[in-house]
């Protein structure tokens, strides 16, 4: 949106250097400082996971009331960190969706009206797109156009990026997405919270043969995912074996195996329907180890080039907020003094 607040009207002539990122859209508190000279200068993060394990997932208020304990002291932490002042910062960048409602509004609260007491512009960002443009914090960034596949929460997605703000959506989850999957299994195995982490711990314990679980959707045309099958299929088999350690292990074996199938089978797919040999992989599945295995391979053979976030920028930080708002904040854009969130927007229907 453009703004239409005057007392920050009036700074939009100063240059946009030093932004502020804030990043609440679920259970992490993640507070970061990018300057668009020196790269990331600090990020500090807090995670609710020992909050939430207790309940097996998120619960929305608990959340909210944490990101609020949390927020304040994070940025004198990370302003700390980067041997700032809050008078350096020029901008600031909050996380406007998707997520949770609760969780959202207290960033965007936060940092809004943090804006409007230092007199500088703010932005709402996309969480997905931030996601999406998180390997650009990396020394080694890749070049536009380039495939993405992004697998974080509730959403996976394959994005053919052109530039910022140019996106194509080749293929989405149209039920579970593959972390929805790994948390739900998880809670079926009996592990904790978050499953993912759970799950791929569980796994290297496990032997491949004993079980084999479907790999949905590869046998369909396009490029969508499909994972909800997949924990069904789990769920009965559990009802016929016997709940050892090791049984458990083999089937996070597999399950694991077959998520990761299905993901690189399907950016393997994209990369040759489209052309492009850039294949960049983020959100929080970005991080599992055996899925980067076999993307690595899959990469080898093809001649791809293979890009990822840093293993603590592939979940929710406050970084990727930051270097997203920074770049979108040069190019002029702003939020007005109406305060917006938005738990579900598309890629693809961002300018």
């Amino acid at each position: 949106m453009q703004s239409s607040d005057p007392k920050q009207d009036s700074c939009h002539h100063k240059p946009i250097i030093c932004v502020l990122g804030i990043e609440t859209s679920c259970d992490e508190t993640g507070i970061a400082i990018y300057d668009a000279e020196k790269g990331l200068l600090a990020h500090s993060l807090y995670s609710q996971t020992h909050l939430h394990n207790q309940y097996g997932g998120v619960v929305p208020e608990l959340a909210s009331r944490d990101h609020i304990l949390k927020i304040l002291p994070l940025l004198k932490e990370t302003l700390k960190k980067a041997h700032l002042k809050i008078s350096a910062i020029d901008g600031i960048a909050y996380c406007a969706g998707p997520g949770l409602a609760g969780a959202l509004l207290v960033g965007a609260v936060f940092g809004r009206s943090l804006g409007w007491a230092l007199s500088i512009p703010t932005l709402g960002v996309h969480h997905m797109e931030a996601h999406l443009l998180a390997a650009m914090l990396e020394n080694n960034k890749p070049q536009f156009p380039f495939i993405a596949l992004l697998a974080s929460g509730g959403h996976t997605l394959l994005v053919r990026v052109e530039c910022l703000g140019d996106y194509e959506i080749l293929g989405e989850s149209v039920d579970d997405a593959a972390g929805e999957a790994f948390d739900k299994t998880a809670k079926l195995l009996g592990l904790s919270y978050p499953g993912g982490p759970a799950i791929a711990t569980l796994a290297k314990k496990g032997q491949a043969g004993r079980f084999r679980f479907p790999r949905p959707m590869l046998d369909k045309p396009g490029l969508n995912f499909s994972f909800s099958g997949l924990k069904t299929s789990i769920s009965s088999t559990l009802q016929t074996v016997d709940h050892n350690a090791q049984v458990k292990a083999d089937i996070a074996y597999e399950f694991q195996a077959a998520v990761v199938d299905v993901l690189v089978k399907r950016a393997q797919s994209a990369m040759v329907q489209t052309g492009l040999r850039r294949l960049v992989v983020a959100g929080g599945v970005a991080a599992n180890l055996a899925l980067r295995k076999q993307l690595n391979d899959m990469a080898n053979n093809m001649i791809v080039e293979l890009y990822y976030p840093r293993h603590e920028f592939c979940t929710d930080n406050g970084a990727m907020i930051a270097y997203l708002g920074c770049r979108r904040l040069q190019q002029g854009q702003r939020d007005d003094l109406t305060i917006n969130t938005i738990t579900r927007l598309s890629l693809d229907k961002l300018s």
